[in-house]
């Protein structure tokens, strides 16, 4: 830090007749040469603050690595020889919850000496023998601790929060402290985990995936996981730093930034008349993504696979409500459902409808309905992703066919009829 102060010592000649090296110069000259001396990986300079005028403050900070990519391997092995590092962890590029875990490193410059990035496919993939005994969940990211001094007795941490705070505190004395204890930064980290990872896959997760944590159906996830986006709006506050508690990188900013990198890609797919981010946390996502190197690096890293690689092998082709919408024409029953036809209705929640039928072909008729046909125009358009409807339904149906003052009896006969060659008339299940 030259905070106005000439340098008293011997200054290296520029070249140039009527100046002399300035400190910047100085210091810049030696990590170039170090790197040509030493050739090793990648040299990260950030400048900020500078001006033309010698003698005015500045600021030069470097985050030095041998590499900062994952490790990829098509030969599977052990972490015993796999790396001499004190620390391995298996994540991907795409990962955002790993992610987090890879901001602290960047931002720490944790050198590969000391944590070493290595892809779960060095070991077999997820769900090998190897990498399960790591993380009996066979999920990302794992951190395998190679430490000759391990005091913990632990072998492997699973989990990104977890693995998170062991390297902040592991690391305490290196870079930012990512504000370990600081109330609000543990709030949008904690409610991001319990209340948005648990269902983010119903962003980009087939229908055998279901359900999405609480929620049966992806349109119930999706519209809880915008609701949970705007609870951390409101968690925000009116801070006008460029991180989440401040001007000083926190957990929560490590947690939820990657996070943000999937929402704003995948959320317009499935209803781009929306914005996919709140105002204030759009804003602050835009910021770290254009102004921080270290945030923009992961961008990078997140947003290249989910473009490159998702989109290009066609990911959301065959997910409900992004590739694939209900695009059959409206029935009678949706004017029914709206209330611009009358009906004399006999059951109704918020996911289905039950009414007599105008033209009976017994004594007691009723029609069972979804309001939200959700492409179930008959039931061969059945999948995965109508499990819940299909057995509220049947629920219903039963219920319905005790009600001895509609006129049932012992039991009655359920019928869908599916097609044209099975009778079906209305062009809704």
């Amino acid at each position: 830090h030259n905070q106005g102060k000439q340098g008293k010592g011997p200054r290296r000649d520029t070249g140039h007749p009527h100046r002399t090296a300035t400190p910047l110069e100085e210091v810049v000259s030696l990590l170039l040469l170090e790197m040509r001396l030493g050739g090793r990986g990648i040299l990260r300079i950030s400048v900020l603050g500078i001006t033309s005028n010698i003698g005015s403050p500045f600021h030069l900070t470097t985050s030095i690595r041998k590499s900062t990519h994952l490790t990829m391997s098509d030969q599977p092995t052990s972490t015993t020889s796999l790396s001499g590092s004190k620390h391995i962890l298996f994540d991907l590029p795409v990962s955002n919850n790993g992610a987090r875990c890879r901001i602290i490193l960047y931002k720490k410059g944790i050198p590969k000496e000391e944590v070493d990035l290595v892809s779960p496919m060095a070991l077999g993939g997820l769900k090998s023998d190897e990498f399960l005994k790591l993380n009996p969940a066979g999920l990302m990211p794992c951190l395998s601790i190679q430490k000759p001094e391990n005091k913990y007795g632990i072998s492997a941490l699973s989990e990104s929060d977890t693995i998170a705070r062991y390297l902040i505190s592991e690391y305490a004395s290196v870079g930012p402290s990512f504000l370990g204890d600081h109330p609000l930064s543990n709030q949008i980290a904690r409610w991001h985990d319990m209340y948005l990872t648990t269902i983010q896959g119903a962003m980009y997760k087939t229908s055998e995936r279901l359900p999405f944590g609480n929620y049966a159906d992806r349109k119930s996830a999706i519209s809880a996981y915008r609701k949970n986006l705007a609870v951390i709006e409101r968690f925000m506050g009116n801070d006008t730093g460029m991180f989440l508690c401040g001007n000083e990188v926190s957990l929560a900013d490590a947690t939820l930034f990657p996070s943000m990198v999937f929402a704003s890609y995948i959320l317009p797919k499935f209803d781009d008349s929306v914005a996919a981010l709140p105002p204030k946390l759009a804003k602050w996502y835009e910021n770290l993504k254009c102004n921080d190197e270290v945030f923009a690096t992961v961008y990078a890293e997140i947003q290249g696979v989910l473009e490159n690689s998702w989109e290009a092998k066609g990911r959301w082709n065959d997910i409900w409500l992004a590739g694939k919408t209900d695009s059959a024409p409206g029935t009678l029953f949706d004017k029914i459902i709206a209330g611009e036809i009358p009906a004399s209705v006999v059951k109704e929640d918020d996911h289905l409808l039950a009414f007599k039928d105008i033209n009976p072909m017994a004594p007691a008729h009723i029609l069972v309905i979804p309001k939200d046909r959700s492409g179930l125009t008959n039931l061969r358009q059945a999948s995965a992703e109508h499990t819940d409807i299909l057995g509220r339904l049947l629920i219903a149906a039963g219920e319905i066919a005790k009600d001895t003052e509609l006129g049932f009896g012992d039991g009655a006969r359920i019928v869908i009829n599916d097609g044209s060659d099975g009778g079906q008339e209305v062009m809704h299940l």
